[in-house]
């Protein structure tokens, strides 16, 4: 087996993990409704962040170089801030308020608040395709919003709401660190911003709640971390040193439908045919674009 393959493989694993993590956190949900999104998100990124950053000191990946650069440090903060904590918190509390399967497919039109912003910084050229694929996508988010019924939603407005904002941390945990990935190792990038992120939600929200803690809550909290953090960060990471990114974004189909199938085994999540009508031209509205990447302007190779 060649290494493009190898890697191929287990990006593809590592995007299945991802997206059945969200089924540990839907089951913690459940156990105990002490537990909150925004306990799980920190706790999940202060642990992440520490066992990542050890593993870059291990290494000797310089984690703390990046310290020594106020620009760095002060774009690694915002990639933590005003990224992973959409991108994290926003999905639990739609993973909470609906289901891992939902909270994934909302997650998933990300990338076109990333083409929206390139198009309007002018950093890529308009093209018919994008504007096809966005229509596609809002269909798909309209579809499973009402079931073609503008009468009803068959989501709560805080699911859709955050949904949507979750989608949104997608494009700023994609565009603010692009500049550093350039200059610093990725361990050290992810490691910081989650470190960062926990601990301001941890400002933010300093209580932690009394729980009697159960052998299926450290399992549930382990498979939060273990495999919807580290184990798919270093082989994605690995992953982009053989697939282009191209290659990658299509692997990224497996993490709705991985939860999709996950939330209707473990939780018998029923689907209505407008469910999976409206979450297969979401991700067909992706792959898409994902199939004849845009191409950037001379602006944005500076």
């Amino acid at each position: 087996m060649n290494q493009k393959v190898k890697w191929s493989i287990l990006a593809a694993v590592a995007c299945v993990f991802w997206g059945i993590s969200g089924l540990f956190g839907k089951n913690l949900f459940n156990s105990n409704p002490l537990i909150t999104p925004i306990f799980l998100t920190k706790i999940r990124m202060v642990i992440s962040g520490i066992i990542i950053l050890l593993f870059a000191a291990i290494t000797k990946q310089k984690p703390f170089a990046i310290w020594k650069n106020k620009k760095d440090a002060l774009n690694v903060a915002a990639y933590g801030l005003l990224g992973l904590v959409p991108v994290q918190l926003f999905y639990f509390i739609v993973v909470k308020e609906a289901n891992a399967s939902i909270a994934t497919i909302l997650q998933f039109v990300g990338p076109f608040f990333v083409i929206f912003w390139m198009l309007i910084t002018k950093q890529q050229v308009y093209r018919n395709l994008d504007l096809i694929s966005a229509t596609l996508a809002f269909l798909g988010f309209f579809l499973l919003a009402t079931h073609g019924n503008l009468q009803t939603l068959t989501l709560s407005p805080g699911a859709l709401l955050f949904g949507m904002l979750s989608a949104v941390g997608v494009a700023t945990n994609t565009l603010i660190p692009r500049r550093l990935v350039s200059l610093y190792p990725t361990a050290v990038i992810t490691g910081w911003g989650l470190l960062i992120a926990g601990i301001a939600l941890f400002i933010l929200n300093p209580s932690v709640p009394k729980i009697s803690i159960t052998f299926g809550m450290i399992t549930d909290l382990s498979g939060v971390i273990v495999i919807g953090t580290l184990i798919p960060f270093q082989w994605m990471a690995g992953a982009l040193r053989y697939i282009s990114p191209s290659t990658a974004s299509l692997l990224d189909a497996f993490e709705p439908i991985s939860a999709m199938i996950g939330s209707i085994l473990v939780f018998n999540l029923a689907l209505t045919p407008m469910d999976i009508i409206g979450s297969v031209i979401i991700i067909g509205a992706v792959l898409l674009v994902s199939l004849n990447p845009p191409r950037l302007t001379k602006k944005a190779h500076r």
